[in-house]
């Protein structure tokens, strides 16, 4: 695992964005594995100042996205169908039907994780999967469990999982109960790995899931069994794993 101590969240941000932004003109027709919430804002808004800066095209890449709410339409403000179009396809010159999220108003939750799975591997392989770090150790949305969760599935989210995310509604009744994310072998099959992570928050998490055991209660630690990962975050995320390393 490579890993860059950066001082503060926007040095963390323009590290994560210059290591996209590498993928992207080493192989123009890259597939990115793409990921939501406040983690990667400031990677996605530098993303765009580079691509207006012409330093950029955007125009091959396909995407997949991590995951959705199930219930939420593309067009609802909490949606992350709305949020990447809102933080990144809007503002480059991506092909919006080359970006692909899990369908969230699909009736039948078998069919939308198959349907899933299926453009994951006609797209695939990731070349570039970037990822942020739960508080209780998820990535994407695959949570603490008795066992990983190797393809797309429909998840129940934890109340620490609402809890969090719950200053993006505006009342938490309004946070769904369950979600539709990649599994850890989807995850694991990406050929690179990018993570990111910033605040003194996930300090504790960050150093369980990298240097403890390997365990599915804790989903991030699976990530030491990948070849190719390089975890960015600022200096109050990472104080405690720069320790033991």
């Amino acid at each position: 695992m490579k890993i860059y101590c950066e001082k503060d969240y926007e040095a963390m941000s323009r590290r994560a964005a210059g290591i996209l932004a590498a993928q992207i003109i080493l192989k123009p027709d890259c597939v990115l594995g793409l990921a939501t919430g406040s983690s990667p804002e400031g990677t996605y808004k530098e993303l765009i100042r580079r691509y207006q800066a012409g330093e950029l095209d955007f125009s091959k890449v396909t995407s997949v996205n991590l995951d959705e709410y199930k219930g939420l339409s593309g067009d609802n403000d909490q949606s992350y169908r709305y949020f990447m179009d809102n933080h990144l396809f809007n503002h480059v010159n991506i092909d919006k039907s080359r970006t692909f999220v899990p369908d969230g108003l699909g009736t039948d939750s078998k069919k939308v994780c198959a349907d899933y799975n299926e453009i994951i591997r006609r797209e695939g392989p990731v070349d570039l999967q970037l990822l942020g770090l739960g508080y209780n150790g998820h990535i994407g949305f695959n949570e603490p469990a008795a066992a990983f969760e190797k393809e797309t599935h429909c998840v129940d989210l934890t109340e620490s999982t609402i809890e969090a995310n719950k200053r993006f509604f505006e009342k938490e009744e309004d946070v769904p109960r369950q979600a539709y994310t990649m599994g850890i072998g989807n995850i694991m099959r990406a050929k690179k790995i990018l993570i990111i992570v910033s605040g003194a928050g996930k300090a504790d998490i960050v150093a369980k899931a990298f240097t403890g055991p390997v365990t599915s209660e804790v989903p991030a630690s699976i990530l030491q069994f990948h070849s190719d990962v390089t975890l960015v975050g600022d200096e109050a995320a990472l104080g405690k794993l720069m320790e033991l390393v």
